[in-house]
C-alpha cells in the first residue's frame, strides 16, 4: 500500500480548498486540485430557477403541465447516468491518471452546460432541441460521476489517515456553496432584467456564463501534480490493470458496493437532494411562494447548512463515520414530513386547511 502525503501537504491541500485560492508553489509542495465550487457552480447553474424556462423553450409543443415534467425528466436523466460515469471514469483515472481524468471531466462538463445555453429553441429547430438538450444532460451526469468520485479520491490521497473526514468534507461545502452561487446567480438576473425578458434570453445567462468558469479550472488544472498515492503506485509498477474486474468482479468486493451504495449513499442522496433541490420545488411549486423569494429561502438554508459538513467530517475522525451516518439518516426520517408540513403551513396557509380537512 502506497504511503500518504505528509501531514504538512494535506494541510496545504485544505487551505487551498478552504480558501479556493490560486495555486502556487510554497515551501516546495505540489500544486494541489482546487476543490469542486466552479464543477459544482456550472451544474448548479443549470438546474436551478430555470426549469420553467427550460419547458417554454424545448417542450413547448405539449401542454405546460407535461412539459414542465419533461423538463424534470431531462434533468433527471443526467442523474441516471452519473453510476456509469462514476465506473467510466474511476477506471480511466486508475489507468491513465487523476490529473489527466479531471481535465477530461471539466471539459465535459463545462461544454455541455455552456451548450444548453447556446441551445435554439422547439421554435427554432424542431424536435432536435429537445433530443439535443437530452444529450447534453446525459454528458453534465457522465462528467460530474466522474468528477466527484475522482475529487474524492485525489483529496482521500493526500489526507492522513487521522484527518481524512475532515480534508474530505471540505468537497461536501463546495457542493453547497456552489449551489448557493447558482441561486445567486439566477436572483440577481431576475433583478436586473425583467421577468419578460428572462423568459425571452436571460435564463441563458447562468449557463454562457458557465464558460468563464470552465476556463479559469481548466487552467488551475493543468498545473496540477498527480496524486502521491497514485504516483507511488504507478513509480512501482503497482496500478491495476483491470480495476473494474478486481472491485467487482470478486463477492467480497461487489458486495461491500452494495452495501455502501443502498445502506449509506442512496439514503444520503434522498436526504441532500430532498433538502436542497425538492425544497425549491415544492416552494415555488406546490405552495406557490414568490420565485425569488423562494431562492432567497434555500440560499439562506445553504449558508446555515453548509458549515456542519466540516463540524461532522471532523467529528468523524474522532468518532467513526458509521454513528454520524445513522443518526443523521434518523434525524432526517423523523424531521423531514414535520419540516414540509410547517413550511406549507407558514406559506401556504389555505392549502395546510385544504391538507388537514
Amino acid at each position: 500500500m502506497a504511503s500518504h502525503a505528509s501531514e504538512r501537504e494535506a494541510q496545504f491541500l485544505a487551505q487551498k480548498i478552504k480558501l479556493g485560492g490560486r495555486m502556487s508553489d510554497i515551501d516546495g509542495l505540489p500544486k494541489h486540485h482546487k476543490a469542486t465550487h466552479d464543477e459544482k457552480l456550472v451544474i448548479g447553474a443549470s438546474s436551478l430557477g430555470t426549469a420553467t424556462q427550460i419547458t417554454k423553450n424545448f417542450f413547448s409543443n405539449v401542454n405546460p403541465t407535461t412539459g414542465f415534467i419533461l423538463a424534470l425528466a431531462a434533468f433527471a436523466a443526467g442523474f441516471a447516468v452519473r453510476p456509469f460515469g462514476a465506473l467510466v471514469f474511476g477506471r480511466v483515472g486508475d489507468l491513465v491518471g487523476r490529473k489527466n481524468t479531471f481535465l477530461v471531466t471539466m471539459g465535459l462538463m463545462g461544454l455541455a452546460t455552456f451548450g444548453v445555453g447556446m441551445l435554439p429553441s422547439f421554435d427554432s429547430i424542431g424536435i432536435a432541441a429537445p433530443f439535443i438538450l437530452i444529450v447534453l444532460r446525459l454528458i453534465q451526469g457522465l462528467a460530474l460521476g466522474g468528477e466527484y468520485g475522482g475529487a474524492a479520491t485525489y483529496v482521500a490521497e493526500h489526507a492522513p489517515n487521522d484527518k481524512r473526514g475532515l480534508y474530505t468534507s471540505w468537497i461536501q461545502t463546495t457542493a453547497t456553496l456552489g449551489l448557493f452561487a447558482a441561486l445567486l446567480v439566477v436572483i440577481l438576473c431576475k433583478n436586473m432584467i425583467s421577468k419578460e425578458e428572462f423568459e425571452l434570453w436571460g435564463w441563458r445567462i447562468p449557463f454562457l456564463v458557465s464558460i468563464v468558469l470552465l476556463a479559469v479550472s481548466m487552467w488551475i488544472r493543468l498545473k496540477l501534480n498527480e496524486s502521491p498515492v497514485y504516483q507511488q503506485m504507478k513509480d512501482e509498477g503497482k496500478t491495476s490493470k483491470a480495476p473494474l474486474t478486481e472491485a467487482f468482479g470478486k463477492w467480497g468486493n461487489l458486495k461491500f458496493v452494495f452495501i455502501c451504495l443502498f445502506g449509506a449513499v442512496a439514503g444520503q442522496a434522498v436526504v441532500w437532494y430532498t433538502g436542497q433541490f425538492y425544497a425549491l420545488f415544492f416552494l415555488e411549486k406546490m405552495l406557490k411562494v414568490e420565485s425569488l423569494q423562494a431562492n432567497y429561502m434555500i440560499a439562506i438554508a445553504l449558508l446555515i447548512g453548509t458549515p456542519f459538513f466540516v463540524l461532522f467530517g471532523w467529528l468523524s475522525d474522532k468518532i467513526g463515520r458509521k454513528g454520524i451516518i445513522m443518526v443523521g439518516l434518523l434525524l432526517a426520517v423523523l424531521t423531514y414530513f414535520p419540516t414540509f408540513k410547517a413550511l406549507t403551513s407558514a406559506a401556504n396557509p389555505a392549502l395546510a386547511h385544504a391538507l388537514a380537512t
